[in-house]
């Protein structure tokens, strides 16, 4: 599993060399409380890196769910537009947000690795 963070507080999975997976961090789920409610990017979207592409809704705020690269949604999480508490439960695994093809797999070496976004978190 090769995983990546952004400062913004989502993950991408990148070791998939077809498709990289994305979902929000267990510290940004903390932060948020009870997920209530997530919009997904539509499938077949292409967004820039750090474009909004979707929105979590909790019982605290909501959130801009924001694109950790620049790529195309193949894949939407279904079961989290059905049970948006899985983003609570299993943040980094049954609760993924979308799957994305990269436009560019060189932009991941902008975002952090888990020591940089450890750092990020214990100064936030």
């Amino acid at each position: 599993m090769t995983v990546k963070y952004t400062h913004d507080h989502e993950w991408i999975d990148t070791s998939d060399a077809s498709t990289a997976t994305v979902g929000i961090t267990v510290h940004a789920q903390d932060a948020l409380g009870d997920v209530v409610f997530v919009d997904l990017p539509a499938l077949g979207s292409s967004f820039r890196k750090g474009e909004v592409a979707g929105v979590v809704e909790s019982v605290k705020a909501a959130a801009d769910l924001f694109m950790p690269l620049s790529g195309e949604v193949v894949e939407v999480n279904e079961a989290l537009r059905a049970d948006p508490s899985l983003a609570n439960s299993d943040p980094l695994g049954a609760g993924w947000f979308f799957k994305m093809k990269l436009a560019d797999p060189a932009q991941a070496s902008t975002l952090l690795d888990q020591a940089g976004y450890d750092e990020l978190v214990k100064n936030a």
